[in-house]
């Protein structure tokens, strides 16, 4: 052995350890990751079967209304525009998985994430052992992600999902956990004076205040799970994602480009509207989201009637 290349010979076979564990995983323990999965088919499923399934045109209309409801009548016709692109360019089936991939992965993290962040917020100790394994899951490289999962879980748009989960989780937890911490304390003690209980102080005085904050965490997983999109077109996870990949492989600058400007243009209308939901009442003329956009014109409109 050569003294001066030590550090040619493997001697901390770090890579065997973990095969030898993630067999021995999988092996025992399979029956956990399976049912692990249910949950995330259920509303995937539901989710993708109702946008594929939905006509074109109805789908339009309801995301520029929701759209409209969110943000106004500008940002509506930006997200009129940006679908009416995607669905031109003949991207709309696909956009819409991929639309169903991002909502899944959404709805987990903040059933998940938020909780965690309130939690954090109000352990300090808690926070301590948390902080740790997120900046594990955001500094580990995307692609590391996808062998344990394909092997855990197999291949398939529900493997995405978790994947796209696992990698998406961190920024919600982060900034609920920031949300929280930055209510001031004596609105918080004022509401406990006038005989509020920790819950209702919870629900009603800091998660109002926070939830600027806890949007823009929404928001930040909802960009990283569209990041994910084309890196989880590798385990066989259909939609914009995978005609990247398979323009990439057949070196077709066409399909990779319109895949691309689809994801693209999708990420523009969540990106928008999930910016919206999160402005405050003061900041909309305080006024009520019922008292705005297409609920407030009917609403009117029945009122006048």
């Amino acid at each position: 052995m050569d003294l001066w290349d030590i550090f040619d010979t493997e001697w901390v076979p770090v890579g065997d350890w973990v095969d030898g564990a993630l067999q021995w995983i999988v092996t025992n323990f399979r029956f956990i990751f399976q049912a692990i999965k249910v949950p995330f088919d259920i509303v995937l499923s539901a989710l993708e079967n109702g946008l594929t399934g939905a006509p074109d045109l109805l789908m339009l209309a309801i995301i520029v209304l929701i759209a409209w409801q969110a943000g106004g009548r500008k940002l509506a016709v930006v997200s009129c525009a940006s679908m009416l692109a995607i669905g031109l360019m003949g991207a709309w089936e696909e956009s819409m998985v991929t639309l169903s991939i991002v909502l899944t992965c959404v709805i987990f993290c903040s059933l998940i994430g938020i909780p965690l962040g309130i939690m954090a917020a109000r352990n300090d100790r808690f926070w301590m052992v948390l902080r740790p394994f997120l900046d594990l899951m955001q500094t580990i490289p995307s692609f590391v992600y996808l062998v344990p999962i394909v092997m855990l879980f197999s291949i398939g748009n529900v493997s995405g999902v978790i994947v796209t989960f696992i990698y998406a989780l961190p920024p919600v937890v982060r900034l609920t956990n920031l949300g929280i911490r930055q209510v001031r304390p004596d609105m918080v003690e004022a509401a406990r004076a006038f005989g509020a209980s920790r819950k209702q102080a919870l629900y009603k005085v800091e998660l109002p205040l926070a939830m600027p904050t806890i949007m823009a965490g929404v928001n930040q997983t909802i960009m990283m799970a569209l990041s994910m999109v084309v890196v989880a077109s590798m385990i066989s996870v259909t939609g914009l994602g995978q005609m990247v990949l398979r323009g990439i492989g057949r070196l077709d600058m066409g399909l990779a480009t319109v895949g691309g400007l689809g994801i693209v243009f999708l990420a523009i209308v969540i990106d928008r509207v999930s910016q919206s939901f999160g402005i405050s009442a003061r900041d909309r003329g305080h006024k009520k989201w019922y008292e705005t956009g297409p609920v407030g014109l009917v609403r009117s409109f029945v009122k006048k009637g």
